[in-house]
């Protein structure tokens, strides 16, 4: 079974007419403004799958800050995975700055979601804030035994859209604060897995954390799959597209390229992902 683990959908309002959602949405402007930013619903996804051999997709919408905006769209979220249930897990989003964020993952946790995410705060000022709520909702998901998925990135190197501002001292705090908690850290966590070649504690942190590959054709060379195995272990590395932002094959080709044993791809497609969402093998 091939997992991707890092989609988006949105619902049709939202892409025919995105221009009406910028108002008071910094973040969806910074990373939507242009018209090649894609914007894919359940059905176009569905098709890309069939396409490339995935069998399930993990799908979630977008960090929104007006509550109408995220309530929305986790309920087409809901939609999608109540028509495709063979296909589609779905995620709740929102921004984690809403002060209706748990009352929102506890509605999407209650009604079949099997997390939250993935969670973004894309402007400064106000990581302090969203961190206090992380904290909840991380003692949230592990309370429904949901995995929580968060936005990181590298602190260091090229800038670009949607390179939020947060530290990865933060992230690693809100883990070792939430040992119960089963967290996703998106885009290899922003490099947080080497960490875990310190002598103490940093392992042993990170033993309920999972590093997602999404945008890695972007950021990083092939070899980072070899690495970040030999340094965190394998089954800790979910295949995730962020599709439609790339197409899984160019994940593929990269993994090939690289060297990895076919015992070591199938747990990084899909075992590792449908262990962590308790599917069956």
């Amino acid at each position: 079974m091939i997992i991707d683990f890092h989609t988006h959908i949105f619902p049709p309002l939202f892409r025919k007419e995105r221009e009406r959602f910028f108002f008071r949405e910094p973040g969806f402007k910074l990373l939507y403004d242009q018209p090649k930013s894609s914007l894919i619903g359940a059905g176009d996804l569905l098709r890309q799958m069939d396409e490339e051999g995935i069998q399930r997709s993990v799908v979630f919408g977008f960090p929104w800050e007006k509550v109408d905006h995220f309530r929305r769209h986790n309920d087409y979220i809901l939609e999608s995975v109540h028509r495709y249930p063979d296909r589609l897990s779905g995620f709740g989003c929102f921004s984690p700055l809403s002060s209706r964020a748990a009352m929102e993952a506890e509605r999407c946790l209650e009604q079949g979601l099997c997390g939250i995410g993935e969670l973004a705060v894309y402007h400064e000022g106000s990581m302090n804030r969203a961190f206090r709520q992380l904290g909840e909702l991380a003692a949230l998901c592990s309370r429904h035994e949901a995995v929580l998925l968060l936005h990181t990135n590298e602190p260091v190197g090229k800038s670009y859209p949607g390179k939020a501002p947060a530290g990865l001292g933060e992230f690693y705090t809100l883990i070792r604060e939430h040992p119960t908690t089963r967290f996703v850290l998106a885009h290899w966590g922003g490099g947080l897995f080497f960490y875990a070649l310190m002598k103490k504690e940093v392992r042993e942190t990170l033993r309920n954390t999972w590093f997602d590959t999404a945008a890695s054709p972007f950021l990083y060379a092939p070899d980072i799959y070899k690495i970040a195995g030999g340094i965190i272990g394998f089954e800790k590395i979910l295949f995730g597209s962020d599709f439609p932002l790339l197409k899984p094959g160019r994940y593929f080709s990269e993994m090939d390229s690289a060297g990895i044993p076919e015992e070591v791809l199938r747990m990084i497609k899909g075992e590792n992902g449908a262990r962590l969402l308790k599917l069956p093998l």
